[in-house]
């Protein structure tokens, strides 16, 4: 059994007025193990003046361990009102950048816990010091640190080297990950670090490099950081450090915790975590479910999930499957019971052994939400869509004895899918369902985002439909519902249930436990209205 270890959780403070530290302090150290200073974020000369002169007093009033960083802006610095003088500082001019930590990080008892320093100036004061016999920093205490806005830099194992080289003891490395798989060569850093006697701080940015947030404490990172609030984050896919604690419990993962996760593009509007890890904490198991950018979804599954061929030692259980990937990993499967290949799309993932089990849990919860309110028998149904979410409705419909015709922008494309089903298949432009008993929208129009004020059908063209239900769950009423209102249909109803439905399932493949289902329908909706007070 591997010794527990204590993981960290850092949060920034960014403010652009010194008179602000005390209080941003304050609200961090409620939340986080550490805090982060960033004195780079300050808007100007006088008010980086200012804050470096409180600094002596904040160090002896702190509460939490500090960081002190003033990052330069090609550094991912924050560029304020006085940009070209405090590039010129950052940048150009070396020597009054290590003035500057000569000043404020020098021996004594005032001074931060932790100093993060570039690479570039690690190395002109490590080479200083060599050149004067005389140690300028505690270099137990500096992070050496390299940040990558653009991608995974091509020189990563150079750029190792090069902090090997320097005293530092701790070593950072912050890259821009664009796809899930970028997180590979990232994490790696972490077991080469600890082989070489060094701490790391190893973080994928963006929306796909997440899991590096929330994993690489567990193995063996420095720390992680989370922001006090989302609006407040200092580099791009920053959580919150409410979501690690309290969502993701990253304080209690550990080398064994069972990885579940939800393979999409995109998935940072899913409010599935909340579901999954409230059932998981409801049972009392270590597991803990997280969302996946991914973009390649046969790579992922070659370098990261399947058991024969993974390059990453984890212990990866389960994986929930979403647009636009459910029929693209069909063919990196193993084996596909017999709905999901008839359906032709796979949204569950069993982990068995050394192979790969597909699972279609859409299918049996996709009706949930008409139950009691339609009877589908002979029930004349009309589908808008034609992806992987279309075909679990027809199945279902199929096995309930409904008629259905499915709606599509390209009805050619959509034809087999159609005759699959023995459904019939029309041209949505212009459609009319009027003769309908229920019309289900499975496209992703509607969903929380830059697509929240589209709708698969107006209230014109559902004109005399009796029932209307979107497959769409999150905003939980969305513009479809609301043409469908304006529109008298006598029913009208969202996905929550059906998300609630297949999300149930997956537990139970998962974990051979019953799902909490009051809990998990309890989780999705506080989720749900908190996202609409945002809102």
């Amino acid at each position: 059994m591997t010794a527990a270890r204590h993981i960290r959780l850092c949060v920034p403070v960014c403010v652009r007025d010194a008179s602000g530290l005390r209080g941003a302090i304050a609200r961090s150290a409620e939340v986080g193990d550490m805090i982060e200073l960033r004195l780079d974020c300050l808007a100007d000369d006088a008010q980086l003046a200012r804050a470096t002169g409180e600094l002596p007093a904040l160090f002896r009033e702190r509460a939490r361990p500090f960081i002190l960083t003033f990052r330069a802006p090609a550094q991912g610095g924050h560029q304020t009102a006085d940009t070209q003088r405090r590039a010129s500082f950052q940048t150009a001019d070396t020597e009054r950048r290590a003035r500057f930590w000569a000043e404020n990080f020098s021996p004594g008892d005032e001074r931060a816990d932790y100093a993060d320093l570039e690479l570039d100036l690690c190395e002109f004061l490590a080479a200083e010091e060599s050149r004067r016999a005389a140690q300028l920093l505690d270099w137990n205490k500096v992070i050496c640190s390299h940040h990558d806005f653009a991608g995974l830099p091509c020189d990563l194992e150079d750029l190792f080297a090069r902090m090997l080289r320097t005293p530092a003891r701790i070593l950072k490395f912050a890259v821009r990950a664009d796809d899930i798989t970028d997180c590979l060569p990232v994490l790696s850093l972490l077991e080469r670090a600890r082989r070489e006697g060094r701490e790391c701080i190893a973080v994928a940015m963006g929306e796909a490099g997440l899991l590096t947030r929330v994993l690489a404490p567990a193995r063996g990172a420095f720390l992680t950081f989370g922001a006090l609030t989302r609006e407040q984050s200092t580099a791009p896919g920053q959580t919150t450090a409410h979501e690690l604690r309290s969502l993701y419990r990253v304080q209690r993962i550990n080398e064994q915790t069972q990885i579940m996760g939800l393979v999409g593009s995109p998935v940072s509007h899913s409010i599935s975590p909340h579901l999954h890890n409230a059932a998981f904490d409801a049972h009392g198991l270590d597991a803990v479910y997280i969302p996946f950018e991914v973009g390649d979804a046969r790579a992922f599954l070659r370098r990261m999930a399947h058991p024969r061929t993974r390059e990453l030692v984890w212990n990866l259980r389960g994986l929930s499957v979403t647009a636009p990937h459910k029929s693209a990993v069909i063919s990196e499967l193993d084996s596909i019971e017999l709905a999901a290949r008839e359906i032709g799309a796979v949204n569950t993932i069993v982990v068995e052994g050394d192979a790969l089990r597909g699972h279609n849990t859409d299918a049996a919860a996709a009706l949930v939400p008409l139950a009691g309110q339609l009877n589908l028998r002979d029930a004349r149904v009309a589908i808008i869509g034609a992806g992987g979410a279309a075909r679990a409705v027809l199945w279902s419909l199929r096995e309930a004895g409904a008629h259905a015709s499915l709606f599509a922008r390209d009805p050619e494309r959509a034809r087999a899918t159609a005759e699959n089903f023995d459904a019939g298949c029309h041209p949505l432009d212009g459609a009319r369902f009027a003769d309908f008993d229920l019309v289900i929208n499975t496209t992703p129009l509607g969903t929380r985002g830059a697509r929240e004020d589209k709708t698969a059908a107006t209230s014109a063209q559902l004109r005399g439909a009796r029932a209307a239900y979107d497959l769409v769950y999150n905003p939980r009423e969305t513009r479809f519902m609301r043409e469908a209102r304006a529109a008298g249909c006598e029913i009208v109803v969202g996905g929550l249930a059906m998300l609630v439905g297949q999300a149930a399932a997956q537990f139970k493949l998962w974990t051979g436990h019953d799902a909490p289902l009051a809990i998990m329908t309890a989780a999705a909706e506080t989720q749900m209205s908190e996202a609409e007070v945002k809102s």
